[in-house]
């Protein structure tokens, strides 16, 4: 059976913790799901109109993570460290449970999502993947920030800085190919927050999940959580998580190049919109061991991304 075939989970996965903004408690199974279905979500604790699909048009909110709702109101948030989980392992189609508004925020980062995933095992099915392959360069500028994708040669290419006035942070940027590299730094960087913004943020009813056990928090020069930070690039391979995870709302793995600076979901969310806005910006393609030399460039190569 071809590695470039769409890919689902073995058996179910059952996580349980508490939502980072809401500070509810929230249970979520995640289980596997037939070719062509994509990622969903169900609201179990709501009987009637409950799924909802990340889809980059159904993004309600991406100020401080990322929400999708569906045309009942019913809406799921934070749900980008999950979706960069699944983007990551190559995870094309499960059901995705939840009996809360928001899916936990566990660690913080997308360290226990994946090594469910892993251990749940991955099933392989017949039918080929699709991807969007980027055809023409998007930008989206805001203020001092920017984001954009360009053609690539079968790789997503995410090049990230990010520019902070605290003493520890400071700027930092790596670069990763989403298909080629290790993404375990990735995977485990967390969340993180300065700390004379926590107060702000509970002004608003957010964070009010948030602590020690699932965020970084910088106080100055110094990080107040015991295990210190798991990499040193931590701070900006966690918006690289985001920007996996946000990206991942195009419904498809994406070939392309992309460049941000300063950005967060919002930016990421604004980009797609402008690459779907145009039909010229993309092509959609349906790869498989039989179209892959007829489609893109290189078969072994390509195997990367599946």
């Amino acid at each position: 059976m071809s590695v470039l075939n769409q890919k689902t989970i073995k058996k179910s996965i059952h996580i349980e913790g508490v939502g980072l903004h809401s500070g509810k408690k929230v249970k979520l199974d995640i289980y596997p799901s037939n070719p062509n279905s994509g990622i969903i979500f169900k609201r179990v604790d709501i009987k009637t109109n409950n799924i909802i699909l990340p889809n980059v048009f159904n993004v309600s909110n991406a100020s401080f993570c990322t929400t999708v709702t569906n045309d009942s109101g019913l809406s799921v948030s934070t749900i980008e460290h999950l979706m960069g989980a699944l983007y990551g392992i190559g995870i094309d189609n499960v059901l995705i449970e939840i009996d809360n508004q928001e899916v936990p925020i566990l660690d913080g980062s997308a360290k226990i999502f994946v090594e469910k995933i892993l251990s749940a095992g991955i099933k392989t099915t017949n039918v080929p993947i699709k991807i969007i392959k980027i055809e023409n360069e998007v930008k989206f500028l805001l203020d001092k920030k920017s984001i954009s994708i360009k053609p690539s040669n079968l790789s997503l290419d995410i090049d990230f800085e990010i520019k902070y006035q605290n003493p520890l942070i400071k700027n930092q940027r790596n670069n990763i190919d989403v298909y080629k590299s290790d993404l375990n730094d990735i995977f485990n960087s967390r969340t993180f927050c300065l700390y004379e913004d926590i107060e702000k943020l509970r002004k608003i009813n957010l964070g009010l999940g948030g602590s020690l056990d699932n965020a970084i928090v910088v106080k100055d020069d110094k990080i107040l959580n015991e295990e210190k930070l798991r990499n040193n690039k931590e701070f900006v391979n966690h918006k690289i998580l985001d920007c996996m995870g946000d990206l991942y709302l195009s419904g498809y793995r994406i070939i392309g190049s992309v460049k941000c600076s300063q950005g967060g979901h919002n930016l990421t969310n604004q980009l797609l919109r402008k690459v779907f806005s145009d039909d010229k910006n993309f092509s959609i393609l349906e790869v498989s061991e039989k179209t892959v030399s007829n489609t893109l460039l290189n078969r072994r190569h390509l195997r990367s991304i599946a």
